[in-house]
């Protein structure tokens, strides 16, 4: 387990769920994390809890206030260890709803709202050499699932944009990361209507991430037990995916 008095981590979403888990675990753990949102009141809760957090506020969808925040944070820390593009959000789109609208949202947060902030931070890893970058996707990411197309879209896209860059990231000594959480108990997914198996709280899934922090593997995943069936969905041939996906939801 990482544990490094030394380390700076930057947290975008930190005011909330696993970003505000996280970035309480790396707190205990002695690090100096900088955490980003939109909401001012849930980021001093977050700082109240902690030894030494700060906070910037944030919104991912701002291009130029993405550049700036980081800016301004590598002014008053340096640049960060650990950088976690968590900030997201998530509605529920069943097809009889479909609202155009939701998707831009969605896309703008979830994918758009993640390269604003990768724009910054890629160009100075990559000058340092050293660096690992997280981005917050989701199992949702792996296929299509009902009620969850614009979702479960904005995070393939950066499930796909990842791999692509890893290698390539890598060999320059920066590592960027994809984490896949299975159901996690946030504001966010309360707003599902079914029982969502090997559901895990906030806490448990940053003390997952917590624990991979020092492995170089592209992909954190858990609980494994869930997302490795989900996995192994990939694989199937569609006529069977869409017959198996049927039966389990009804949809």
């Amino acid at each position: 387990m990482v544990q490094n008095t030394s380390k700076l981590a930057w947290i975008t979403g930190g005011g909330s769920g696993i970003g505000e888990a996280l970035a309480l675990a790396l707190d205990k753990q002695g690090w100096q994390v900088i955490i980003s949102g939109r909401t001012e009141h849930k980021l001093e809760a977050v700082v109240a809890k902690s030894q030494q957090i700060a906070y910037f506020l944030l919104d991912v969808t701002d291009r130029a206030q993405s550049q700036q925040v980081f800016n301004t944070l590598c002014e008053a820390y340096g640049l960060p260890d650990i950088v976690v593009l968590n900030a997201g959000y998530y509605t529920p789109m069943p097809l009889k709803e479909f609202n155009l609208d939701l998707i831009y949202k969605l896309n703008q947060v979830n994918y758009l709202g993640v390269m604003n902030g990768l724009a910054p931070v890629l160009p100075a890893m990559q000058a340092r050499a050293s660096g690992q970058i997280l981005l917050m996707s989701s199992v949702a990411g792996y296929r299509g699932l009902p009620d969850a197309a614009p979702y479960g879209a904005s995070k393939a896209a950066l499930i796909n944009f990842a791999e692509a860059l890893y290698m390539p990231l890598k060999q320059q000594g920066v590592l960027l990361r994809v984490v896949n959480p299975g159901f996690v108990t946030t504001q966010l997914t309360a707003q599902n209507s079914f029982k969502m198996p090997a559901e895990i709280t906030s806490t448990e899934a940053a003390d997952r991430i917590v624990e991979a922090l020092d492995s170089t593997c592209f992909e954190i995943t858990f609980p494994k037990r869930f997302t490795y069936i989900l996995k192994m969905l990939r694989c199937l041939p569609y006529r069977l995916y869409f017959f198996l996906i049927s039966k389990v939801t009804g949809k």
